[in-house]
């Protein structure tokens, strides 16, 4: 009995004096002893994403692609001295009217704007001067435009855009199994340097027809009483007048031709330029 109350005294000490003990254990005890704790933990986790980090992806270097500056091979002028001339076929399917003389959308200058485009992607720097000048003494008007756009750039070939009056029995050709619309020239035998402008334009003819056997009409020279006879030719020996279709050629049968006339534009420059 008197041995159990002996233990007794000495638990109940030993309670009552570690709260007072403990305040003399140094700080850095303590401290050190929560640090250990805090850093185990954190390696644990540290060591957790190791390994479950996922390699990053190896991003592959963008290639820099230079390409080569384009090449011109040479400058032209497109322009329309009877600038609303129209197709029967076209104005017919688009508005259900015919119109041929005069049509503010569907005339020589919209296939002035697909001959540009063709042109343009063979590497020919094209213009187009759009200008509308009354029809009656079209020529007159439209010189001083023209002058004006020759005087401010060195053209390498230009021409005027226009359609024939004929019917589609004379502007039209069968090539294989499809239809083109022919084309016709025009030179002003009273320009007196024609002669340079009739070259010119045999030039075209000539590869024109390298392409589409049969798709180019006549030369047509005209001078004298009762026509104009320069077409304003005389302002540049290389101004081509060029008839493209007549008023009966649908718009498949104008493209066409475009095509070989944009075709035979680019060989006649770059056979130019060679010399």
């Amino acid at each position: 009995m008197k041995k159990n109350l002996q233990i007794w005294s000495v638990v109940i000490l030993v309670l009552f004096l570690f709260p007072v003990i403990i305040q003399f254990i140094p700080e850095e005890s303590k401290i050190s002893n929560s640090k250990i704790i805090k850093e185990n933990a954190l390696i644990v986790y540290a060591s957790n994403i190791v390994e479950e980090d996922i390699p990053e992806e190896e991003v592959e270097p963008e290639l820099e692609i230079q390409t080569e500056p384009e090449q011109k091979i040479g400058s032209l002028l497109l322009y329309f001295t009877h600038s609303t001339e129209a197709y029967q076929p076209i104005t017919k399917s688009v508005d259900g009217k015919i119109a041929v003389s005069n049509h503010q959308t569907e005339n020589v200058m919209k296939m002035g704007d697909k001959l540009k485009a063709q042109l343009d992607m063979y590497g020919v720097e094209t213009d187009t001067l759009k200008k509308a000048v009354p029809y009656v003494r079209a020529y007159r008007d439209m010189r001083p435009y023209v002058k004006k756009r020759i005087s401010e750039k060195d053209y390498d070939l230009i021409i005027d855009v226009h359609r024939d009056s004929v019917g589609p029995d004379k502007t039209t050709i069968v090539h294989g199994s499809e239809r083109y619309a022919k084309v016709a020239f025009v030179v002003g035998t009273d320009n007196p340097n024609y002669k340079k402008n009739e070259a010119m334009t045999n030039r075209l003819k000539t590869e024109m027809e390298k392409r589409i056997p049969g798709i180019t009409r006549n030369v047509i020279p005209k001078g004298g009483a009762g026509v104009d006879g320069k077409y304003n030719q005389d302002l540049h020996p290389n101004i081509i007048l060029l008839e493209l279709g007549g008023i009966g050629n649908t718009e498949d049968e104008l493209n066409r031709t475009i095509a070989v006339i944009a075709e035979s534009v680019k060989e006649m420059l770059e056979q130019m330029k060679e010399k």
